[in-house]
C-alpha cells in the first residue's frame, strides 16, 4: 500500500492546496484511548481516489490547516462510523465536517447487520482488510511500517466503497434517507464525560458489595485513577476491575496477601503494595454514615395504556422493517417508540415533531406508526 507520511507543517499546508481539486476524500483517525489514560488524536488518514496520506498531528503542527477542506461541502468526506472521528476532530483540532458520507450508515440503510468496515468491504468490494493492528498504541513513536500500512488501508478503499453503496442506495430509493442521517452526523460535537467521582459505582459487580465494600472500592478506584494519570496508561493496564472488586469484598489483611488477589502480580505487590493497602485502610476507616450507598429506585407507576401503545408501535415497526429488509432497531429505536406512544400523534406532521423522529422514518413507516399510536 503506497502512502505519504506527513510530519511537517509546510507539507501539510501544501497538501491542503493539492486536495482542493478533489471531489471526495476517505478520512479516518486513530486515537490512543485504548492504551493511554489521556486519549488523544494520534493520526489522521486521508485518501483520494489515487493517493493515500497519513498526517502525524504530533509533528505536523496545528491541524486547523485542514479546517477549510473539511468544512467544504464540495469535497465529500467519506468515513466509516464517523461518530467518534467527528467528536475527536472537534475536540483536539477544532475541525468541523461538511459533506459527510458515512459508509456504515449507508450499509445499514441497505439492510446490512454486520456493520464493521471489514465485513462491508469484503461483501461489496471482495477484499479482506488486515486486523493485526486494531489494538495498537497509536501514540507511540515512531510508528512501525506495518502500523502505517494498516492505517493507510483503512481509508484507501473508502472511495470505491462509497461508490458501490451509493449506487445501491439510489437503486433502492434510499439515498435521501441516508443523506438526512449524514447531515445529522455532521452536527456531532465532543461533550465532556460525566463526573467521574461516582464512576466506581458503575463498575460491573459493584452492586454486589456492601456499603463498606463500596467505600473500599471508592478508595481503590481513586488510587488506580491517580496511577494511570501519572503514567498515562489505561486503567486496565494498571490493575483490572476484578482485582479491585475482590479486595473490596474481602480486604487483604496485609501486603503479604496481595499476590493471592486475582490479577495482582508479585511485582505489582512489591511496587505498589503499600499504596494499595493504604487505600484499603482508608476505605475501612470511613465513618458508617459517610459510606456510599445505592440510591433508592424511584417508585414506578405503571401506565398500562402506554405500554399497550408501545407494544403496538413495536409490532408496526417490526412489520415495516421486515418489508424494508432493515434492522428494526435501526429503523426506529425503542426510546423513540416510547416518545411516540406518549405523544399519540394524529398526523404525519405531528409524528415528525415528536422528539427523535426523523423525516425519513416518517416516510418509511409513518402511516403504520400513526395507526398503531391511535390503537388501530
Amino acid at each position: 500500500m503506497d502512502y505519504e507520511y506527513i510530519e511537517r507543517a509546510d507539507r501539510l499546508a501544501s497538501l491542503v492546496d493539492e486536495l482542493r481539486g478533489e471531489t471526495l476524500l476517505g478520512v479516518d483517525t486513530e486515537a490512543a484511548g485504548y492504551h493511554r489514560y489521556f486519549d488523544r488524536l494520534s493520526l489522521v488518514q486521508l485518501s483520494s481516489r489515487t493517493r493515500n496520506y497519513l498526517v502525524d498531528p504530533f509533528s505536523a503542527g496545528d491541524l486547523s490547516t485542514l479546517g477549510a477542506l473539511f468544512a467544504d461541502p464540495g469535497v465529500e468526506k467519506i468515513f466509516h462510523d464517523a461518530d467518534y472521528d467527528v467528536r475527536i476532530l472537534d475536540r483536539d483540532a477544532g475541525l468541523r465536517i461538511s459533506g459527510l458520507f458515512d459508509t456504515q450508515i449507508a450499509a445499514a440503510f441497505l439492510g446490512e447487520r454486520q456493520l464493521g468496515l471489514g465485513n462491508i468491504i469484503e461483501k461489496y468490494l471482495g477484499l479482506k482488510l488486515p486486523k493485526e493492528f486494531q489494538r495498537a498504541d497509536w501514540a507511540e513513536r515512531p510508528l512501525s511500517a506495518g502500523m502505517k500500512e494498516y492505517a493507510a488501508t483503512d481509508t484507501a478503499h473508502l472511495p470505491d466503497l462509497r461508490d458501490r453503496l451509493k449506487e445501491e442506495l439510489e437503486r433502492k430509493g434510499r439515498l435521501q434517507w441516508a443523506e438526512e442521517e449524514f447531515r445529522r452526523r455532521e452536527q456531532t460535537r465532543w461533550t465532556e464525560s460525566e463526573d467521574t467521582r461516582e464512576a466506581f459505582m458503575r463498575m460491573k459487580g459493584a452492586r454486589d458489595l456492601t456499603p463498606r465494600g463500596l467505600g473500599i472500592l471508592r478508595e481503590l478506584h481513586e488510587w488506580r485513577e491517580g496511577v494511570a494519570r501519572e503514567r498515562d496508561q489505561a486503567t486496565f493496564r494498571i490493575l483490572g476491575n476484578q482485582a479491585l472488586l475482590e479486595m473490596s469484598a474481602s480486604p487483604p489483611g496485609d501486603g503479604r496477601d496481595l499476590p493471592r488477589v486475582t490479577g495482582l502480580s508479585e511485582g505489582m505487590a512489591q511496587r505498589r503494595g503499600r499504596e494499595i493497602m493504604a487505600a484499603i485502610r482508608r476505605g475501612l476507616e470511613v465513618p458508617e454514615d459517610e459510606l456510599p450507598r445505592w440510591p433508592r429506585s424511584p417508585r414506578w407507576e405503571r401506565d398500562v395504556e402506554l405500554e399497550a401503545r408501545v407494544e403496538a408501535l413495536k409490532d408496526a415497526r417490526t412489520r415495516a422493517a421486515n418489508q424494508l429488509e432493515l434492522d428494526p432497531g435501526f429503523l426506529i429505536s425503542r426510546a423513540t417508540l416510547e416518545e411516540i406512544g406518549k405523544a399519540q400523534p394524529a398526523t404525519l406532521e405531528e409524528l415528525e415533531a415528536v422528539p427523535g423522529v426523523r423525516r425519513w422514518q416518517v416516510e418509511a413507516a409513518g402511516e403504520a406508526l400513526l395507526k398503531a399510536a391511535r390503537g388501530g
